[in-house]
């Protein structure tokens, strides 16, 4: 049960024993939600993961993190760039003037925006990006590559997909890889729908 009083809301939980011996698992688990009026609503048990899911959840979870992982090493050593400010060059390459402001280099790279101001700063202090001034907003602040920062991903890109092609690419099937490339388009559109 929620109550509200004059400074805050307090939440009191009622457990009940239902017969178990202290250290025994429960026989039930209920989650709860509360809702915009402050009453505690059961929520549907969990559907948890049977084996089979599992294995490909923590599969797709570990291929993704050791994916990213190599990925770094490899623009690192060869060219001196994380992978995150790689792909901050590539959105800014791509986009309109080579520039995008900073909201919008935040939600194409899909980072938060003081991550993206963060490395903004890096790269500026590279040479590789510059902050200019939106006219049209004062407030706002557009990223632009260099051209400094053109030929630095000018000569990283090579050696990167030479990576993704020998880490994924030549790794899968031409119908796998299709695969992939459907799976992670499609939950990436539902993702994005539900931001």
């Amino acid at each position: 049960m929620i109550t509200k009083d004059s400074r805050s809301y307090v939440a009191t939980r009622i457990l009940r024993d239902h017969g178990r011996t202290v250290g025994a698992p429960p026989q039930r688990q209920i989650r709860c939600g509360v809702n915009y009026v402050g009453r505690l609503n059961p929520v549907a048990e969990v559907q948890w993961l049977d084996p089979a899911e599992q294995q490909a959840w923590r599969a797709y979870l570990d291929a993704t993190r050791l994916l990213v992982r190599v990925l770094d090493q490899q623009l690192e050593s060869d060219a001196g760039i994380s992978f995150t400010d790689y792909e901050l060059l590539v959105q800014l390459s791509e986009a309109p003037g080579r520039r995008l402001r900073m909201r919008e280099l935040a939600d194409a790279a899909l980072a938060t925006r003081s991550g993206v101001t963060r490395a903004v700063t890096r790269l500026e202090r590279a040479g590789w990006v510059r902050r200019v001034e939106c006219l049209e907003d004062r407030r706002g602040m557009y990223a632009e590559l260099t051209p400094s920062g053109l030929a630095k991903l000018a000569a990283s890109a090579p050696g990167h997909v030479a990576a993704v092609r020998a880490h994924v690419i030549d790794e899968l099937t031409a119908a796998q890889f299709q695969q992939l490339g459907a799976t992670c388009g499609h939950l990436a559109e539902r993702l994005r729908a539900d931001r």
